[in-house]
């Protein structure tokens, strides 16, 4: 019933998109306030990506020349998280105007999103709006849930969402395996040739809040599973994390994975401390490549492990969303503990957090996109591209 439900929904949706976008036009705006497909420029980027193999579980894509032939030069992916996407068009349409600008002038190959987008109250609605305004950008993207999309881990909403995504060509999102949490547990495998990986990124559903029946599935200690708290990513996903890497690695040889999940690790804990008044200073035991802590860490209380297995299978990175005025990058322990820049006008940020502790100027604020350069040999650099460039635009 569920695919059913779903294709007669998705259909009845692009229906009213399509009666509606005319009356935005008519009216410039004043009717269908919600379209933002129609209220925000986002010109045709392009790709030079394709799609050469795909499993169950994962989707292998590599970059190609003019004349066909593989392309190995740099693989730029643009990450973005947060957007928070609420029923407020003017905060929407902020958003999503300086994302297709960074879009346009960075170009990117890949654009992956860390949760907490699509947060309206039209969700299934915005759902397909969000996966066309992607499409007529023409560059691949994939997408790993946020606590805030749906409440529980396979429901409807869920669902219908992800399920909304994959329709669409340029939409990298995979179900994954239906045993595991969540949905959208799965591997993007970026290739310079058919037998040469350059790098794999793994992307997980990191939940919402801990819950039953993992609690006593998992064996939770008590103050934890009678605390309210963030949610962990599971054994079972953990193992299947290190069989896929294993997998990878005895048919290509060296596989340093990088990770994309929404709410970070505790790890994150490592590398500042709190000193008071919200007051964050490093803690010297990782070394910060860039950024700053403005909130505490937003990750579970139960360390479930994945930093370990991230070690185990030689992992190089992972990167998170989830706390907004938080924008650093730090090695510690030999791994790049990541926060994406947040990318919405919608949400808590450095001009109204904290009951308007900071009271930023917006040439200062963190919104933005984290731009990662993979080279041919799967190293990488990253950047930082903030919106307030384009505020005089």
């Amino acid at each position: 019933m569920k695919p059913i439900r779903t294709f007669l929904q998705q259909n009845a949706i692009r229906f009213w998109l399509n009666v509606e976008k005319p009356f935005h036009s008519i009216s410039k705006g004043k009717l269908a306030k919600n379209m933002f497909i129609k209220a925000v420029e986002h010109p045709y980027v392009g790709s030079k990506v394709r799609i050469i193999k795909e499993t169950d579980n994962a989707t292998y894509i590599a970059k190609f020349k003019d004349d066909g032939s593989f392309d190995d030069g740099d693989f730029k992916i643009m990450t973005g998280t947060d957007m928070h996407l609420y029923d407020v068009p003017e905060d929407v349409n902020k958003t999503l105007e300086m994302f297709a600008k960074q879009v346009r002038d960075e170009k990117p190959d890949l654009i992956i999103f860390t949760g907490d987008v699509l947060l309206t109250k039209f969700q299934h609605l915005d759902t397909i709006q969000f996966a066309q305004f992607m499409e007529d950008l023409g560059v691949y993207w994939a997408y790993a849930f946020g606590n805030h999309e749906a409440r529980e881990e396979k429901e409807y909403f869920k669902y219908f969402i992800f399920k909304g995504f994959c329709d669409y060509p340029h939409c990298l999102c995979k179900f994954g395996d239906p045993e595991l949490f969540g949905f959208g547990n799965y591997i993007i495998n970026i290739m310079n040739s058919e037998t040469e990986l350059r790098q794999s990124l793994v992307l997980f559903d990191s939940g919402r809040d801990i819950c039953e029946p993992h609690i006593t599935n998992d064996k939770l200690p008590e103050d934890i599973a009678k605390s309210a708290c963030y949610d962990y990513i599971k054994p079972s996903q953990i193992i299947w994390f290190e069989n896929e890497m294993k997998a990878l690695k005895k048919e290509y040889g060296k596989v340093e994975p990088m990770l994309y999940m929404h709410i970070p690790i505790p790890e994150y804990q490592e590398v500042y401390n709190h000193i008071g008044d919200n007051t964050y200073a490093p803690s010297g035991k990782a070394e910060i490549l860039y950024g700053y802590q403005f909130e505490s860490v937003g990750c579970s209380k139960y360390n479930s492990g994945l930093f370990d297995a991230m070690k185990r299978v030689g992992a190089k990175a992972i990167f998170s969303g989830h706390d907004h005025v938080n924008d650093w990058a730090a090695k510690y322990d030999g791994i790049l503990l990541v926060y994406n820049q947040c990318g919405g006008y919608g949400c808590y940020n450095m001009y109204n957090y904290d009951n308007f502790r900071y009271k930023w100027e917006e040439k200062d604020w963190m919104q933005g996109y984290t731009i990662t350069t993979v080279r041919k040999d799967g190293s990488f650099e990253l950047r930082q591209s903030f919106n307030a460039k384009y505020l005089n635009s």
